[in-house]
């Protein structure tokens, strides 16, 4: 309950990042017991708590730590052990006027209709790893706009192939500006 309660909270917390609001939480995984009519032993959760570019990974899992075991505190005879397994930190933006973004934006404008929308999204990405060693990152992709609209991460996801074909070429013609720059 105390995670739930906490969870709420969240939404207070919001970030300056366009396309990214507030941080979000979700117990994924909940385990333990061993038969119906027995009471578990043991349970154990796992906790997915998605970052905005804001704050300290660091400190949000000293939050999570700190909040079970004052809880745990209240229950004699329980023990809790909180293991790490992963902390993705939140890479910032890349910022508009870089020569990536602005070049891809180019490119975009001479194969599409209208502005790129520039904005962050609250995914988890590989991309925070090169963010993280100093690379400059963008994520872009063909299609809708939005996942809903893609039908995402779920049966029959899709691409038209027209956009698909766009995309293709405008990741092209930005590597080759990139690149042209580079060794001019």
């Amino acid at each position: 309950q105390a995670l739930y309660e906490y969870r709420r909270t969240l939404d207070q917390k919001r970030s300056s990042v366009p396309g990214i609001e507030s941080p979000t939480m979700v117990v994924g995984l909940i385990s333990g017991g061993i038969n119906t009519n027995v009471v578990p032993d043991q349970c154990a959760i796992r906790i997915d708590r998605r970052l905005i570019p804001e704050e300290d990974g660091e400190q949000v899992e000293m939050e999570i730590r700190e909040l079970v075991e004052n809880v745990v505190k209240g229950y004699e005879g329980i023990q809790a052990e909180i293991e790490r397994i992963l902390l993705a930190r939140s890479f910032k933006p890349t910022p508009e006027d870089s020569p990536l973004i602005q070049t891809l934006a180019a490119n975009w404008k001479e194969l599409m209709d209208g502005e790129p929308e520039i904005h962050g999204i609250p995914l988890y990405t590989d991309a925070r790893h090169f963010a993280e060693a100093g690379v400059p990152v963008v994520l872009f992709g063909a299609g809708p706009r939005t996942l809903l609209e893609a039908n995402g991460h779920r049966a029959d996801e899709h691409v038209r192939i027209e956009d698909l074909v766009k995309a293709t070429k405008i990741v092209a013609l930005t590597l080759y500006d990139l690149l042209k720059e580079e060794t001019a």
